[in-house]
């Protein structure tokens, strides 16, 4: 199996398992302003005049995290620090929360770190960009060994 359909399959179940921790966020009533989903229907629907509906934002949240972070996943995986891919994941789960705050927060309005939504933004999504980087590095992971 190719290395990029690898690192996106990968990218895809670890949006999945994003997605579900997202929903489970929501669910407890936890950040409720922090609506990632929102967010990027949001900012579809000013940059490229799409429908803001949460569908946009849905597909936009699987193909920024199947496609843009797979395929640079792949790129970056031997650059990466870490002895694992795990570790690889993870340190890559930072690099995508990084960006994520240095880009589109301030872009939706949410400001640099998201800190117009509080000092919970931040740690909340790096601690779900931590769990995705760890499935991401882990599948990633399993996938190579099984077509080795």
């Amino acid at each position: 199996m190719n290395t990029y359909l690898r690192a996106m399959i990968a990218g895809f179940i670890a949006t999945i398992v994003l997605s579900i921790l997202m929903f489970m966020k929501s669910m407890m009533g936890v950040m409720p302003g922090l609506d990632v989903v929102h967010m990027l229907a949001g900012m579809a629907h000013q940059m490229m005049g799409v429908p803001d509906s949460p569908m946009v934002g849905w597909v936009m949240h699987f193909m920024i995290g199947t496609v843009v972070w797979g395929v640079l996943f792949a790129l970056l995986f031997k650059v990466l620090p870490g002895s694992g891919a795990v570790a690889k994941g993870v340190a890559f789960g930072v690099l995508a929360w990084l960006l994520m705050m240095l880009i589109p927060m301030p872009m939706a309005g949410a400001g640099l770190f998201g800190m117009h939504m509080g000092m919970m933004a931040p740690m909340m999504t790096l601690v779900l960009h931590l769990i995705w980087g760890a499935v991401l590095g882990a599948t990633y992971g399993a996938l190579s060994r099984s077509a080795a």
